[in-house]
This record gives C-alpha cells, sequence and structure tokens, in this order.
C-alpha cells in the first residue's frame, strides 16, 4: 500500500512537535510541501514554526499561554483549553470554544440553569446554593468539579446523565436533603463510593441521607468484600479509606495505579493480591492497614509514595525488600 498525500497530511496532524514536521520533509522528499496544505495549525506556533505553515486561515488555540497571530490570512480562531462561560460569550464573536466550563462566578452572574453551550461544571460552582431543591445536570456535561454542590443543604434529587465521566471529590458534601439520584453510568469509585450493579449501596459516606438511585430504594450496608469489576481503570484518592470491616479486594489488572490514601485505615483486611499491571502506589496507601498479613509487591511496581506502607501488619516483612524505600515506613 502507497501512502499519498491525504493519509500522510491525515497522520501529521498528530505530531507534537515541528521537528517532526521537518524531520518528514527532509527525510522523504515526496511529501515535501506538507506543511504548506495545512489550513489550520496542527500545533501550538511561534515566530519560527508560523512561516512554515503559510496557508492557514483557522487558527486553533490549545493552550491558554500559545502566541496568537493576527496576519490578515487568518479569520477564524478555535479556542481548545477551558473557559468560563463568561468568557466565552466574550470571545464568540471572534472564534469557537471547544472546552467551556461554568464557574461559581458564572453561577453568580448568570444564575442556576446550566446553558447547553456548557462542557463541565467548575470546582464549588454550586456551593452552598441552599435555594437549590432539584438539578438536572443537561448530557451535555462531562465534569462535576471539586465540591461542587457543597452544602447545597436543600437539594433532594439529582440527575447525572452517562456522558459524566469525573465527579470531584466532595461533590456532594453536606447535601442533607439529597436522597434520590438517577446515575445513568454507574461507573464510579471515588471518595463518595458511589458504585453499583443493584440498588444496594455499599459504604456509603457522601451523602449520607442518599435513599434512592435510579428510582429504587437503595440498602446501606458495611463492607467485607469487595469485587472491582474489569472496567475499572482508576481507583480515586481515598476510595476505600478507612472501610474498616473490608477483609479482602481483588484489583483487576485493568488499574494501573493505586493513589494516595486509597487502602489507608482498612483494618480488617489480611491480604491484598496487586496485579502485576500496577506501576505506581502513591502515598499513604496502606497505611494503618494494621492486620495485612501479606502483601505481594510484583516487580511492575517501579514508584513508591510517601508512608505508604506506615504501620501497615507486614510491616517487617515489606523492610526486606531491598525495593521499597525507606521513607515507605515513615
Amino acid at each position: 500500500m502507497k501512502i499519498g498525500y491525504n493519509e500522510i497530511m491525515i497522520a501529521s496532524m498528530y505530531f507534537d512537535d515541528i521537528k517532526d514536521f521537518i524531520n518528514l520533509e527532509i527525510g522523504i522528499k515526496r511529501f515535501q510541501g506538507n506543511m504548506e496544505r495545512f489550513h489550520f495549525n496542527p500545533i501550538p506556533l511561534n515566530n519560527y514554526s508560523r512561516k512554515l505553515f503559510p496557508n492557514i486561515e483557522t487558527f486553533h488555540i490549545y493552550n491558554e499561554n500559545d502566541e496568537i497571530f493576527h496576519d490578515g490570512r487568518i479569520f477564524k480562531k478555535i479556542i481548545w483549553y477551558k473557559v468560563s462561560y463568561s468568557k466565552y460569550l466574550q470571545e464568540k464573536e471572534q472564534g469557537i470554544c471547544k472546552n467551556i466550563e461554568y464557574t461559581k462566578e458564572d453561577r453568580w452572574k448568570y444564575g442556576n440553569t446550566i446553558p447547553s453551550e456548557v462542557k463541565s461544571l467548575g470546582d464549588e460552582c454550586f456551593y452552598n446554593g441552599y435555594e437549590l431543591t432539584t438539578m438536572n445536570i443537561p448530557s451535555s456535561i462531562i465534569e462535576i468539579g471539586y465540591e461542587c454542590f457543597y452544602y447545597c443543604t436543600s437539594l433532594t434529587t439529582i440527575n447525572i446523565p452517562s456522558s459524566i465521566i469525573k465527579i470531584g471529590n466532595e461533590s456532594f458534601k453536606e447535601c442533607k436533603s439529597l436522597t434520590s439520584m438517577n446515575i445513568e453510568n454507574l461507573q464510579f469509585i471515588s471518595e463518595e463510593r458511589i458504585f453499583m450493579n443493584e440498588p444496594v449501596l455499599i459504604s456509603c459516606e457522601i451523602p449520607h441521607n442518599l435513599q434512592i438511585i435510579n428510582g429504587k430504594n437503595i440498602e446501606k450496608k458495611d463492607i467485607n468484600e469487595f469485587i472491582i469489576p474489569s472496567s475499572i481503570t482508576k481507583l480515586g484518592d481515598h476510595c476505600f479509606s478507612r472501610c474498616s470491616s473490608l477483609k479482602s479486594i481483588n484489583i483487576p489488572s485493568s488499574v494501573s495505579k493505586l493513589r494516595d490514601w486509597c487502602f489507608s485505615g482498612c483494618y480488617s483486611s489480611t491480604s491484598i493480591n496487586i496485579p502485576t499491571s500496577i506501576n505506581k502506589i502513591e502515598g499513604y496507601c496502606f497505611t494503618v492497614c494494621t492486620s495485612l498479613k501479606s502483601i505481594n509487591i510484583p516487580s511492575s511496581i517501579t514508584s513508591f509514595g510517601k508512608s505508604c506502607f506506615y504501620k501497615c501488619g507486614c510491616e517487617d516483612e515489606l523492610k526486606k525488600n531491598k525495593r521499597i524505600p525507606k521513607y515507605c515506613f515513615e
């Protein structure tokens, strides 16, 4: 199969550096002029690289600090980095914003209705929104920020669409009236531990008064065994922290990293199997796991966080492993 001009242009759109574009044209003569075919900049530009893309008509701004050119050949801008809704309203006549965030300042100015153009809810966006009783998050939203609905004390129901890929820590903390949630995508493991396949909420800490998920009554029960499905690729900070009755857990090979405080304070855990897919154990991960008798440390792990095995039940055994730094036990 012979690669033509169109194919190489499409492939070069994913280059990270101007040197890659230059090397392509120097190394393969028949692809000389590839950069001249672009009518947009596939990478951020400076004064030097701008000259190598002479036919740009649409200018893409990938990062907030990118250098922007206003020469006569450019007639449209596309902004890819996260901008507030207020800035979007200022910029929309001159360019297109691809990643619009509704910030707490936007909410103070424009109210509690989330505009359809918005892609994410910023940190503390609805913080102290005591007047909120219900919230329907539109499917355009993909991310809910840290403490987004903190202290929304009158909030009773909320709909979380399947478009959501991230819920920030303490998003619903102190939502004392929140008793019902509709979660279209249940593949969440976070500090709130809103993860379920059936209407049983296991070790729910936040929000405390939650009673209904997807229209079904839920049963809150302590946890002593937990099987993480293979669809999960990330365990968040404090994910199983203080699950004092947790005795066993199976970590699937889909997970590559154990985050800060992930299993800290799991006093009843006696053994945990770490798969070879794990390459990093972050700080305080197994601290104060006092009943832990054994833990395998696969050779795939190349990074250990501070105090990750502090006051761990098998601390003496782990200290014999020369790969584990001393600061892991301090």
